[in-house]
């Protein structure tokens, strides 16, 4: 592994299948690592974490993580929790409805051009944070 991914901030979006807030946290993930932080943040599956997988494992608790949970049950937060880590920062989908009514995703296979809004915005704040936790490092 190459030293400059050793210092890239994880990101961890829920699996959220069935649910359109899930498609939303995905889509925000996507958006900071392949757009706004590309150089120095990556995602994770969730589902290598909920299986054990220890390499998975072991990433979250050598690196900063994020986690994006699109549900209640914060299944990105509790598995890298259960993984011995403390996530950096957990962000939830909901919060982000809940400042921005006006915004309806339209479903789970599509989230509509509402959805792509909300998951901008949300990708906005957690690439904040991964500036934050870059300068942090510095």
């Amino acid at each position: 592994m190459s030293g400059e991914s050793e210092e890239r901030v994880i990101i961890i979006p829920c699996s959220g299948i069935g649910k359109a807030f899930g498609s939303v946290g995905r889509e925000a993930a996507y958006v900071v690592t392949e757009e706004l932080r590309p150089d120095c943040s990556e995602t994770m599956c969730l589902s290598l974490l909920t299986l054990g997988d220890e390499d998975a494992r072991g990433r979250v608790r050598e690196h900063s993580t994020i986690t994006i949970d699109g549900c209640p049950r914060a299944c990105a937060r509790v598995n890298v929790e259960q993984a011995g880590a403390a996530p950096a920062a957990t962000f939830r989908v909901f919060d982000v409805f809940r400042q921005h009514k006006e915004l309806r995703v339209r479903s789970v296979s599509d989230i509509g051009q509402a959805g792509e809004e909300m998951a901008r915005i949300l990708a906005t704040d957690v690439a904040a944070k991964v500036d934050e936790l870059q300068k942090e490092r510095r």
